[in-house]
């Protein structure tokens, strides 16, 4: 079956749907997205990354091309048309199509919207958390804006490439203090041997996850404690268990950071029970 994508009203085959070669997006990286778990063909935790999402263009001045509740339909109606049970969703907006020119474009442009859906393999991905995966460190080198989800992702393909070639399945950033900030693409935890959950807490130095956002709502329903702190590699080595957490993720067990085995090198009972537990939490839609 073709995959089908929305470009700026229309509804298309994907390998008919583009943009224009001046869409800001393209030139400059001037736009921002969300990606969605779809799970049993719902949109988990919806209106959490609309909010994102609204944050993310209100810090970047770029108009909301509709209301949220019509950007909700076509999201819905792109999952219906790929017939997508488990996968994502994908969202952009850009500050739309225009002269090239560094400064914004008049305020009659409108922004450009795309939305795409795709299937995910999930007996693959529940093997993968199964094992756990390693992670490498690397230095942080984005912009200090992190917590807007924007398509400037350049450093993050850097970071994870960086990850594929040690053999690696993310790469956690280290920051000029020596401190873990986050995953290329996801949020990193630990777990000491005490039991306690720590995050780094959400500023401008990460993004906030939704998958992160719901996991901390969840910790008092199971009595666990959180701590939202900075760490640095080795206390992550040396702890009880280590995880990641993104959307396409959800709660992804850490056994390797650099080579070295976390406990006993494989998923631990808290995280193996946090992803058990998570969607339990979620919001479906």
């Amino acid at each position: 079956m073709a995959r089908i994508a929305y470009v700026n009203g229309c509804y298309k085959n994907m390998r008919d749907a583009s943009v224009n070669i001046e869409d800001r997006g393209f030139q400059f990286a001037d736009g921002v997205y969300e990606v969605c778990e779809i799970r049993g063909g719902r949109i988990v935790d919806l209106p959490r990354h609309l909010g994102r999402l609204q944050h993310s263009l209100s810090e970047l001045r770029i108009a909301l091309p509709m209301a949220l509740p019509a950007l909700s339909v076509i999201m819905h109606e792109v999952v219906r048309r790929n017939r997508v049970n488990y996968g994502i969703v994908y969202l952009q907006i850009t500050r739309g199509v225009a002269r090239r020119d560094h400064g914004f474009p008049a305020a009659s442009v409108p922004p450009s919207v795309v939305v795409s859906a795709r299937s995910l393999n999930f007996a693959k991905n529940q093997n993968t958390a199964a094992h756990g995966i390693k992670v490498i460190t690397y230095p942080e080198n984005r912009w200090p804006r992190v917590d807007i989800k924007s398509v400037a992702l350049l450093p993050n393909v850097l970071a994870k490439q960086a990850a594929r070639e040690a053999g690696a399945y993310e790469a956690w950033y280290v920051d000029v203090d020596g401190f873990v900030t986050e995953g290329s693409s996801s949020n990193a935890w630990i777990i000491t041997h005490d039991g306690v959950l720590v995050t780094r807490a959400a500023t401008d130095a990460i993004l906030s996850g939704i998958t992160r956002a719901v996991l901390i709502d969840a910790l008092a329903t199971m009595q666990l404690t959180l701590e939202q702190r900075p760490f640095t590699p080795q206390e992550a080595i040396q702890a009880a268990e280590a995880f990641v957490t993104a959307s396409s993720q959800i709660v992804m067990p850490v056994v390797m950071i650099d080579g070295k085995a976390i406990a006993d090198g494989i998923p631990g009972r808290i995280t193996r029970k946090l992803r058990e537990e998570f969607h339990r939490f979620a919001l479906f839609s």
